[in-house]
Formats: C-alpha cells, sequence, structure tokens
C-alpha cells in the first residue's frame, strides 16, 4: 500500500464552536460543552474502529483562562468527568491516557484524576488519547527551552531531535492530520513545533454537529491527499 493511502497514525481535533453551538440553538453555553464532551467519547470510538492509534483533543488552550470564572469552573468540572470515563473506557480497550499542557495551573483534584489516569494506563501500546489541557504551542516551546536550560546542555548537543525530547509530546509521532470544527482557519498555536507537515481539514460546522460520519469523510479526504514532506 502506497504510503500516502494509509489510515493516519496520529489524528488531532481542534474541537471548535460548542459556545456557538449553544448560542445559535437558545441554549445555555454549557450545554455546548456538555454536548462537545460526549462527542468526544463517540470520535475516539470511531477513531478505534477505523485503526488510528493516536488522537488528541485540545479542550482547554493556555488562554482559556480569560473566559470567566463560571465557565472556566464548569469546564473543569467537566474535564473530571472526561478524565473517569475516559479512564473507564482506557481500561476495556488498552488505551494510554497522556496528558499534554501545564499540570501547575489546574486544580488539585483534576490534576491528580490526571495523574492517575496517566500512571494507571502507561503499559498499554495499542491506542493513545491525548488530551491537551492547559496547553498551548508557545507555552510548551517556552517550557521546553527553559527544561534545555536547566539540563545544563551545550549548545552543540541541541538539535531538532534532541529539542523535540523536551516537548510535551515526546513520546508521541507528529500529527498527520488537524482537523478544526466551526470555519475558523487558523492553528491558534496548536502543536506549533509537531506540525511541520502535518495536513489539515477546517470544518465548518460546529464541534457538537462533527459527528463521527463526518469525521470518517475527513480521513478519507487525508487519504486522497499525497504527501511530500518537502520532497
Amino acid at each position: 500500500m502506497n504510503k500516502n493511502s494509509k489510515i493516519p497514525q496520529h489524528v488531532a481535533i481542534i474541537p471548535d464552536g460548542n459556545r456557538r453551538w449553544a448560542k445559535e440553538k437558545g441554549l445555555p453555553t454549557f450545554e455546548g460543552h456538555r454536548r462537545g464532551f460526549d462527542l468526544t467519547i463517540e470520535l475516539g470510538k470511531k477513531a478505534r474502529e477505523m485503526g488510528i492509534k493516536v488522537l488528541t483533543f485540545w479542550v482547554f488552550s493556555t488562554e482559556n483562562w480569560n473566559r470567566s470564572s463560571e465557565e472556566v469552573s464548569y469546564l473543569m468540572k467537566l474535564y473530571e468527568q472526561m478524565i473517569d470515563k475516559n479512564l473507564q473506557i482506557a481500561k476495556k480497550e488498552e488505551i494510554q491516557i497522556v496528558h499534554i499542557g501545564r499540570k501547575d495551573r489546574i486544580s488539585e483534584k483534576l490534576r491528580n484524576k490526571m495523574i492517575r489516569a496517566e500512571e494507571e494506563t502507561k503499559d498499554y501500546k495499542k491506542y493513545i488519547l491525548v488530551i491537551a489541557l492547559d496547553y498551548g504551542g508557545r507555552d510548551e516551546i517556552v517550557r521546553a527551552v527553559q527544561k534545555i536550560i536547566a539540563s545544563s546542555k551545550k549548545s552543540e548537543e541541541i538539535n531538532k531531535e534532541t529539542f523535540s525530547d523536551y516537548l510535551d509530546t515526546h513520546s508521541l509521532p507528529d500529527p498527520d492530520i488537524i482537523i478544526r470544527t466551526s470555519g475558523e482557519q487558523r492553528t491558534s498555536g496548536f502543536m506549533l513545533w509537531q506540525s511541520e507537515y502535518t495536513e489539515y481539514i477546517f470544518i465548518d460546522k460546529h464541534f457538537p454537529d462533527f459527528s463521527p460520519q463526518i469525521f470518517e469523510k475527513c480521513i478519507e479526504k487525508y487519504m486522497e491527499r499525497e504527501r511530500r514532506f518537502g520532497a
């Protein structure tokens, strides 16, 4: 099989539009987030059925702290439920859970749940679910530089490969495709370093309307593309 026709190994999703979806339907903002959470479970199942090994959701950016305290509080409680639900599924389906982003600014309860999920699934190799929470591409790069400085490495020891070792995604393959919903055609700094040759697909529908069937069509569209990797 031609390399370009293979199922992608790593698919990342920027699930945008939960709030806009709720507003358009005259529903509370929280209902949009709840529906988005339910959909991540459905998409995870579809991805596994399609043979996709790594699936990433960017659920909360470093800039999302600027939202109202009420919304942030609700989201953090929703993420606690998200971790609990996915941990149950992970133990049945042999899914490794990986967190990328900062752990120092989230609540102690959520942090402990995340650490527990990572620890209890670290030996699973079949699938990987990546939760990007309090994550930003620039923030990740700054933190990587800080780690390098703290390691006292010499400048000549740093190259693209060694730099990648200090990123949150050091154990993961770069994303083959990034899908963003809600019609926004920008990356917002997501996986700045890792997305050098990533394919992008932008979907007009808000995330709660992004069904597993649409997800499958996105993957089929990706498989039709020719990836040259600069050649």
